[in-house]
């Protein structure tokens, strides 16, 4: 996959053209003399013995052929990916820089990565190579602006928020300048994996890092580009996008941040400048089969204009969906309707709970708790894309006290008891009801699916029916009632549980109660909070 590296020896040609305007470098030799430097021919001659000298790494990198219009902020971006970054030296004349990193060996992962992946600023290629300079001494009074916003960086990655800029950083941290891009998924309808997100953003240029997370019961994700350029092209090509035919929108800004910190490369986080992090948490890696179903297919995005949905290829999005991490509008997935529950509290759970769980993520079609293992069951989905998104929602959540455990089954149906058999009710036949959610095309279901949550949506409430009444409903069924709002027509509300857990259990209780008036109680989850 684009942009994951591995640390070879690098061969770098050092540049005899190190010929600094107004400043003091401490070369090898700096603890004896420290030589003063300026833009002229015979300068130029005591630099002749750069390129006879050894490839030794050095913390300061020495970067050519800039484009004349680069900032400051977007050279500084491009070594934060891989450290602190302590000291900058522009030569707007010569469209050169000098970029000096906390430590060697954060420049010597800096030159690796970019000698295998050329980067880019404002779409030219640019050349990093390692100074024979050890340090990087400049005068604070000629080179105050570059000092100035590294300054002003500096401000804003430790304290992850908007700073006033110094004195000579005009605009140095004006949003649209940020490598970073804020991500938010609306009507995720579908799954949205680290890898999709991959996929659609390197269309616009080399992603370094990828961290995703669950924010206001809305899935959003950091992404870091090497170019500020590339991060603006992104966003105003995708912005407003739907990954999947009418789901899955992007709704896309800048970040304050200029740099992300990576732990760990998992399926929730990834730094490809790093391919040697930990997986960490215990969570599994990046599966090789995956990445190389992703890797192959190069073209998986069309981008037909800016205003129709992207189209992911059915030949990737099928090797996802069955590899079990994204379910794909329009693509079958086999077999994997079925989905096999584990871990359930086999005094507690029925058939009928767990159609009203999962049903929240799909139409059910029939349930089986297993009779020789009835902490197990099989739930049969009315198609793979619902039994995706059942298992990426519910997996791992608490059901009657129990971490439950859902993955894909290798069954492809669930077989119903023979005529006249009795199986004491473990095996259940849903197609026909009545609850199902997803039967209308086009039902505001679809645009209402969120993670389980501790904030429940109510509706269908009659006039009659008071906050009292609801909350006292709500508390019978064991949980503690901590927020209620009742939206302007009355016939909606919001209700807050103590816990996500004691949420899903009120949904399984109250999920088309008769409250009265033979108004039947529909509850969801939120992605709102009270």
């Amino acid at each position: 996959m684009d942009g994951i590296v591995t640390d070879v020896a690098v061969g770098v040609k050092r540049g005899s053209d190190e010929l600094l305007s107004g400043s003091v470098l401490n070369g090898p030799s700096s603890n004896m003399t420290s030589l003063v430097v300026t833009a002229n021919g015979n300068d130029n001659k005591k630099f002749k013995g750069d390129d006879k000298m050894e490839n030794v790494p050095s913390r300061v990198l020495h970067i050519r052929k800039l484009p004349g219009e680069v900032t400051e902020t977007e050279v500084i971006a491009l070594g934060l990916p891989f450290g602190k970054v302590t000291n900058i030296l522009m030569l707007k004349g010569k469209n050169q820089a000098f970029l000096e990193l906390a430590t060697e060996e954060s420049a010597s992962t800096m030159v690796n990565y970019y000698t295998s992946m050329t980067p880019h600023l404002r779409n030219q290629p640019i050349y990093i190579q390692y100074s024979n300079h050890k340090e990087l001494k400049t005068d604070s009074a000629l080179n105050q602006r570059a000092q100035a916003v590294l300054q002003a960086v500096s401000a804003v990655q430790t304290s992850n928020s908007t700073v006033a800029n110094p004195a000579g950083a005009e605009n140095a941290l004006s949003s649209a300048q940020s490598p970073v891009l804020r991500i938010i998924i609306d009507n995720m309808y579908y799954p949205v994996t680290l890898d999709v997100l991959h996929q659609i953003f390197s269309k616009f240029g080399t992603v370094l890092k990828i961290i995703t997370f669950t924010k206001n019961n809305q899935f959003q994700a950091l992404l870091q580009y090497a170019d500020p350029a590339n991060a603006q092209q992104a966003k105003l090509a995708l912005d407003g996008q739907n990954i999947y035919n009418a789901c899955c929108t992007l709704r896309i800004d800048f970040s304050k941040l200029v740099n992300l910190n990576v732990k760990y490369n998992n399926d929730k986080s990834r730094d490809y400048t790093r391919p040697d992090l930990p997986s960490g948490d215990g969570q599994p890696s990046l599966d090789p089969a995956i990445a190389a179903a992703f890797a192959k297919e190069t073209s998986l995005l069309a981008v037909p204009g800016t205003l129709s949905p992207l189209g992911l290829s059915n030949a990737a999005a099928a090797a996802a969906a069955a590899a079990g991490r994204v379910g794909m509008h329009g693509v079958t997935t086999g077999g994997n309707t079925v989905l096999l529950v584990s871990n359930l509290n086999e005094e507690m759970v029925s058939p009928q709970s767990l159609f009203t769980l999962f049903g929240v993520y799909g139409d059910v079609q029939r349930v089986k708790i297993l009779y020789n293992k009835k902490d197990s069951a099989l739930i049969q989905m009315a198609d793979g894309n619902q039994s995706q998104l059942a298992m990426s929602h519910l997996n791992g959540q608490k059901m009657y006290g129990k971490i439950i455990r859902v993955t894909l089954s290798k069954h492809q149906t669930v077989q119903l008891p023979r005529e006249g058999l009795d199986d004491q009710g473990l095996t259940k036949d849903f197609g026909n009801s009545q609850l199902h959610r997803f039967k209308k095309p086009g039902s505001k279901n679809f645009q209402n699916i969120f993670p389980p949550s501790a904030t429940l949506h109510l509706s269908n409430i009659p006039q009659t029916i008071t906050e009292d009444d609801l909350r006292t409903l709500f508390t019978n069924t064991g949980g503690t009632v901590k927020a209620f709002k009742f939206f302007q027509d009355h016939k909606m509300a919001l209700l807050q549980m103590s816990t996500v857990e004691e949420a899903i259990q009120a949904l399984i209780d109250l999920h088309n109660y008769n409250i009265g008036d033979n108004h039947h109680l529909r509850v969801s989850f939120s992605k709102s909070t009270i």
